[in-house]
C-alpha cells in the first residue's frame, strides 16, 4: 500500500504494485496460485452443495441406510480418485511454477552492478556502498539509494541477531544471520520511494525498522553518491564549533563516525551527512530540529531499549550542538 514516511515522504510498501523486475514476476506467482487456488475453493464449494442437495432427507425416526457399507460404490471411489489425481496435478503445477519463479530471479543481469554491504542492527540498518577504490567507498544509515534501471548486488550480514530484509516493491525476503554473510540482487525499475521492513522479529523494536529505498535517475543518484563521498563540512560559525567540541567532548564519540574528524565510533549510525536523511531512528522521526533535540534528551521515549543513551544537555550546549549537526549535509 501507499503510505507516508515520518518525513511526509509518498512510499510503496506493497507486493502486489510491483516496481522492479524481480517483484513483477513474484506477482506473477502469486497471480497464478491465486487463481489456482480460486478454482479448487469454487469446485470445493460446488460440490459441498451439489452434495447437500442430492442428500436423501430423512426424520429423526428413519431407519440408518447402511447398503453402502455392504456393497461401497464405485463411483464414490472413482470420484475420489480423480479427485486425487487433479489435487496432484494442481500441486505440481505449484512447484513447477515456484521453480520457474526461483530461476527468473536468478538470472539478473548484473552487468554494472552497484554494490552494496546492508548490515542488520537492533534497531536499525548500516548501509556501506563498496568500490574497488577504497577512497570511494562511504557509509550511510537507514536510507537506500538506488539508481533506476542498475541492477544492485546487496551482502546482508548481522550484527547481533537474525535480521529479514523485506522490499515487498522490489523482491522477496532474504534473512540476515549473524556470522554469515547472504546477498539478494535487485533492480529497481520506476522511480519512487519504496519502504523496506525487517520482516523477523528481532527483539522489542523490530516493528520500528525501516529502511527507506529511494530509486532516482542514475544522473540523480550519481549526484548524491559524490555528495555522501564528502567529507563532513567544517564548522563555519562559532555556535557550530562550540557543537563540534561538545560532540566530541561526550560519548557521542564512543558511537558514531563523522568523517574529517576525530569521532571514529562504529556502534550506532555514521551521522557524516546526518542533516540530508529525511528521517531519525531508522524511519521513525521527521528530521527536524525538534524532533533532533528530543532523540538526543530521552532516545528511550520513542524507542525503549535502543543502545542509545539519553543526553539532557543545558540549553546552550544542546542549541550548539544541533547547529553542529544540522549543519552535516
Amino acid at each position: 500500500m501507499s503510505t507516508q514516511t515520518a518525513a511526509g515522504q509518498a512510499v510503496l510498501q506493497d507486493a502486489l504494485q510491483p516496481a522492479g523486475v524481480q517483484a513483477d514476476t513474484i506477482f506473477g506467482l502469486w497471480n497464478f496460485t491465486l487463481a489456482l487456488c480460486t478454482i479448487v475453493f469454487a469446485a470445493i464449494v460446488l460440490a459441498f452443495l451439489y452434495a447437500l442437495w442430492r442428500a436423501p432427507r430423512g426424520t429423526p425416526e428413519s431407519a440408518p441406510d447402511l447398503a453402502p457399507l455392504a456393497h461401497p460404490e464405485k463411483r464414490v471411489h472413482r470420484t475420489v480418485l480423480w479427485a486425487t489425481v487433479i489435487a496432484t496435478v494442481g500441486l505440481v503445477m505449484l512447484l513447477v511454477a515456484d521453480v520457474w519463479t526461483a530461476r527468473a530471479l536468478a538470472r539478473l543481469p548484473l552487468k554494472e552492478a552497484v554494490n552494496i554491504e546492508l548490515i542488520g542492527h537492533q534497531w536499525w540498518w548500516e548501509v556501506c556502498y563498496l568500490d574497488e577504490d577504497p577512497a570511494k567507498r562511504f557509509t550511510t544509515a537507514n536510507e537506500l539509494h538506488l539508481p533506476v534501471g542498475r541492477p544492485a548486488i546487496v551482502a546482508l550480514k548481522s550484527r547481533d541477531v537474525i535480521h529479514t530484509l523485506w522490499v515487498p516493491a522490489l523482491h522477496g525476503k532474504r534473512d540476515m544471520i549473524p556470522g554469515r554473510s547472504t546477498t539478494i540482487a535487485l533492480r529497481a525499475d520506476k522511480q519512487g520511494v519504496y519502504r523496506a521492513q525487517c520482516a523477523e522479529f528481532c527483539g522489542l523494536e523490530h516493528a520500528l525498522m525501516a529502511l527507506p529505498v529511494t530509486a532516482e535517475p542514475p544522473a540523480q543518484y550519481e549526484r548524491w553518491v559524490q555528495g555522501q563521498r564528502q567529507l563532513a563540512p567544517a564548522p563555519d560559525s562559532d555556535s557550530r564549533k562550540r557543537g563540534r567540541d561538545i560532540f566530541m567532548g561526550t560519548t557521542c564519540v564512543m558511537c558514531h563516525t563523522v568523517t574529517g574528524t576525530a569521532a571514529r565510533g562504529t556502534l550506532g549510525p555514521d551521522l557524516t551527512h546526518l542533516a540530508s536523511r529525511p528521517t531519525l531512528a531508522a524511519g521513525m522521526l521527521p528530521n527536524d530540529r525538534a524532533n533532533l533535540q528530543a532523540w538526543i534528551v530521552d532516545p528511550q521515549r520513542f524507542k525503549p531499549g535502543a543502545n542509545m543513551p539519553a543526553h539532557p544537555l543545558p540549553g546552550p550546549q544542546m542549541h550548539a550542538l544541533l547547529d553542529y549537526l544540522e549543519s552535516l549535509k
